[in-house]
Formats: C-alpha cells, structure tokens, sequence
C-alpha cells in the first residue's frame, strides 16, 4: 500500500498540481502588494483622495460621541464593520488574478498547439461532364 501511495503522489499530474497551488499563493501575494500599494492609492488619488483601505460601515451605528477614523479602530473596540474598503481591493485582486491566469493559460495552449497537419488529398474522382459522357456512351450500347 505504500508503494502504491508513493506512485500516486510522484506522478507528474500531483507534483505538477502541488507546483501549481504554491505558484498561485505566491502569485496571489504579489498581486494583493500590487493591488494594495499601487492600484488602490491611485484610485484613492482619482477619487479625490479616498483611502479605500479605511472605507468602512459600523453596523447599528458608533456610539453616540464616537468616530473611528479607521478600520482598525472600529474592530479593535469589537464594533460589526463592513469593510468595504477591504472588499474593494478583493475584487480588484480578483480581476488582476483572472486577467494573469487567463494570459498563462493563452500562452500555454498556444505553444501546446501542434501546428495544424495537412489533411491528405483525396483522390479526385470523375467530374461531372465525364459522368453523363458514360451514363450517355451506357445508353447508347
């Protein structure tokens, strides 16, 4: 049994899938960096200076006298926040994600393609004109 574990696991097809998941968690780092010290200042900077990171909505309200300036704040007094701001930034990590897979996946299949076999030509038959010729001659006899 464990020599039929280990065959399972050196296959190509498990090291390659484990290869794979810890490119995309390298991957998915760099892209939330990307997302979170490039993107999303320069939308802050496009929408006039708003810190999505910080973008937030305390559930039932602040307590009267109140005002958490930050995320941070509000979770650290056990407020019930939405992070919008947080979210944001998920979906823009998402968008970027899906573009770079796709383009992996656009690169791979093109260099996998085989280029395109010619199909053999097919012996050419009769044409038209030599077929009523015989029907014609058969007719004839």
């Amino acid at each position: 049994m464990l020599k039929e574990f280990r065959n399972f696991i050196m296959t190509g097809n498990v090291v390659e899938f484990a290869v794979a998941v810890i490119m995309a968690g390298a991957v998915g780092q760099v892209v939330n960096g990307f997302v979170n010290s490039i993107v999303m200042p320069i939308v802050g900077f496009v929408t006039g200076g708003t810190d999505f990171s910080n973008y937030f909505i305390v559930l039932g309200g602040a307590p009267e006298g109140v005002e958490y300036k930050t995320l941070a704040q509000a979770k650290e007094a056990g407020e019930a926040v939405i992070a919008l701001g947080e979210w944001a930034n998920t979906l823009v990590n998402l968008v970027i994600v899906g573009f770079v897979m796709f383009m992996m996946i656009k690169g791979y299949n093109k260099m996998r393609k085989p280029a395109p076999a010619a199909a053999p030509e097919a012996p050419k038959g009769p044409t038209q004109e030599e077929l009523l010729t015989e029907i014609r001659d058969l007719l004839k006899k």
